[in-house]
């Protein structure tokens, strides 16, 4: 059957059987128009709903991502992202390109230059907000796929962290424990960051507890170990006793070991004194010999996740477009104690009920 439909195939569109078997193999040695026009048969005939497990059918995949996340030591998740998607397609024929955008006012003309030359049959999109390159992208006949970034007018899949579900889960966690006057300690360089902030607020309400931005909320400009040890020393310096925090939640594992280097130069310990929980998890097993506590935010997962959408867009390329949030994974360590806590810990909101 198998050789038939190919001969078929092969009879319809003009090109010789090898030529189809090629491309049905998703070999590299085909001609963009030869592809497209087998393809195109093939889904008249019901051969792709055979092919759709073993056959990614595209030769050139360009990787777009801002000009950081190709450099483990500026970010490592991104960097960790990008390997994802090459170990996705490592098993298949296919040659990985790359080019650096910025997440905004991206170079639309380098854009269109790269996805325009032949060598690119596919894009994948990390991190860029910019929705003039989601227009374009969208326009194209090419098909791409966002990770950690949405196309607000929905003509792109994505693929992202579920950032407002981790926040949520990360500091109920601490609740769960016991902890109450819980310090966060967060990046917002982007919306996703947002997401997971607006994420803790809610739990926030959830527990009828009031959240106070002075006392329970240091933002920072990056997510480095040094200047988390600084801000969060100058909190701990300029609390009493009473008001310190129980918790802290850091953004991301380097974030919290600037945290418990601070605590520890202030004499307390983790976690008896204060307990620390990250959200990452990926970068340090442990702190000064203290496993640590941490939400791992999905990160190899959203290349093969990219590559999975991207592989059904190839065979179904008219199915709708959806955002898939992947969730995290809690690994427990020793960085957070169970407290019982007090009501003078427990600030609540005032709940006026009216006749």
């Amino acid at each position: 059957m198998g050789t038939l439909r190919i001969t078929e195939i092969a009879s319809q569109t003009g090109l010789s059987i090898a030529t189809v078997s090629r491309v049905l193999a998703g070999k590299s040695n085909t001609s963009a128009a030869a592809r497209q026009k087998v393809l195109a048969v093939a889904r008249q005939r019901g051969v792709m709903e055979d092919l759709a497990n073993g056959r990614f059918l595209l030769n050139g995949l360009t990787i777009f991502a801002p000009s950081r996340a190709f450099n483990v030591r500026s970010d490592i998740f991104y960097y960790k992202v990008i390997q994802g998607i090459t170990q996705a397609v490592a098993q298949h024929d296919v040659r990985v390109r790359y080019c650096e955008l910025e997440e905004v006012d991206s170079d639309a003309s380098l854009f269109l230059e790269k996805m325009n030359q032949k060598e690119t049959d596919a894009a994948i999109l990390i991190g860029i907000d910019d929705p003039h390159i989601h227009q374009l992208a969208a326009d194209l006949s090419k098909p791409a796929v966002l990770i950690n970034c949405i196309d607000r007018s929905m003509r792109l899949p994505s693929i992202s962290p579920d950032h407002l579900l981790i926040g949520q889960f990360a500091i109920n966690y601490l609740f769960q424990m016991g902890h109450r006057n819980v310090l966060t300690l967060q990046c917002l360089r982007r919306y996703t960051m947002d997401l997971r902030m607006r994420g803790i607020r809610d739990a926030w309400k959830e527990q009828n507890l009031e959240f106070v931005d002075a006392n329970h909320q240091i933002i920072t400009e990056g997510f480095g170990s040094a200047e988390a040890e600084a801000r969060v020393a100058a909190f701990i310096a300029d609390c009493a006793p009473d008001d310190r925090p129980t918790a802290i939640l850091a953004g991301g594992d380097f974030m919290a070991a600037g945290a418990v280097k601070a605590l520890q130069s202030a004499g307390l310990k983790v976690p008896q004194d204060v307990s620390v929980m990250s959200m990452d998890g990926f970068n340090l097993a442990d702190i000064n010999d203290i496993p640590l506590t941490t939400l791992h935010v999905p990160r190899d997962e959203l290349g093969a996740e990219a590559i999975r959408v991207l592989r059904q867009r190839l065979f179904e390329p008219r199915s709708p477009c959806g955002n898939l949030l992947l969730g995290g994974q809690l690994i427990t360590g020793s960085s957070v104690r169970r407290i019982k806590h007090s009501a003078k810990q427990t600030p609540v909101y005032q709940k006026i009920i009216y006749d």
